[in-house]
Order: C-alpha cells, then structure tokens, then sequence
C-alpha cells in the first residue's frame, strides 16, 4: 500500500498538469456554423460575407502596395482597444478592428500577435492583473469566433505597470484601460 500511495502521488500532479496544458480547439456544428447535414448555416454564410466585408475594408483601393499592417487607412493600423472602468465588454468600434486583425491572422497562418492586457491604476495590483486577463481573453475569445488559430494568439497582463499616459485624472485613465495587439517580429 505504501508503494502504491508514492506511485498515486508522482502521477496524479503530471495527469493533472498534462490535463491542463491540452486546448480542445474543436467547435461545436453550432458554433462552427455547419447544420446536422454538414452544410453551411444561413447565419455562417453572412459571417463569412462579413469577414470578406472586413477583408475588404483592411485591403481597401486606397492605392497602397505594401503589407496590409503598416497602411495607415486600414483598420489594421488600429491596434489598441480601450475599455471602460472595470469592464472588459468589447463595444461595436473595437469588434470591426478586432475582426480585421481576426481576418489578417487567418489570411497569414505564419503571423501571430501577443495580447497585452491593461488597466488603470485604481484597484489592487492582484485586481488589475485579473482585470487586464479578463480583457485580453475576450478580445482573444472573439478572434477565435472568427477563426484565427489558438497558435496565432498568446495573452499577458500588466495590469497598472506600464501605463501609457501618467495623469492621476479620467483621460489618462481612459487611455490606460487597453489591450495592444502587438505583431511578433515586427
């Protein structure tokens, strides 16, 4: 009994962690849009309309024959999200930039992007940590419904440690609330 007891304790910490380190990336039919026929749903094809109406937009005839990222009128230009206080609900303008970057991603399977989550300087530093998680994972979450690979994405939190603006007032606060989509190797 003794033996089996050290067996049960060196193996249950590796199951668990190997447990934990898995990501199940299949969707379900209803997420993935595909009926109990394997066809595609009438709500699947107009995301897929939407996402080519984003593609669009970030590629737009504005003339420019560079990479995508680095044109200026594309909504890839935009890569800073901002929140409210103590919110990490995405609003209308930052789903069309985030769908932009979503669609860039599924277009270069070789790009990948760190989420870096921010929050202002009120709260615990545990707190704004968490708060800055919360953030990137939901801009991390809607990237994924839009078909970007869990490969592409990676997320951290600063929490209150690197602020952008330096002011104890609302507009530097309201510019320290953000996730940065930052590009590796850029």
């Amino acid at each position: 009994m003794n033996v089996l007891s050290k067996v049960l304790v060196a193996i249950i910490p590796v199951v668990i962690i190997a447990g934990c380190s898995t990501q199940d990336t299949k969707m379900s039919d209803a997420e993935s849009g595909v009926d109990s026929q394997g066809s595609m749903s009438s709500a699947s094809m107009s995301q897929k309309d939407n996402d080519s109406a984003v593609t669009s937009a970030v590629s737009s005839d504005s003339g420019f024959s560079g990479d995508a990222l680095d044109n200026p009128a594309s909504l890839l230009s935009k890569r800073v999200i901002y929140f409210d206080f103590d919110k990490s609900d995405l609003d209308e303008a930052s789903r069309e930039i985030i769908s932009a970057h979503a669609a860039y991603l599924t277009d270069h399977p070789s790009a990948s992007v760190v989420l870096e989550g921010h929050a202002d300087e009120r709260g615990t530093r545990e707190y704004n940590i968490g708060l800055g998680e919360r953030r990137y994972k939901a801009v991390a979450r809607m990237m994924a419904l839009q078909g970007t690979s869990t490969r592409q994405v990676e997320g951290v939190s600063y929490g209150e440690e690197r602020p952008v603006a330096m002011g104890n007032d609302d507009s530097s606060w309201r510019l320290n609330r953000r996730v940065e989509i930052v590009y590796q190797g850029r």
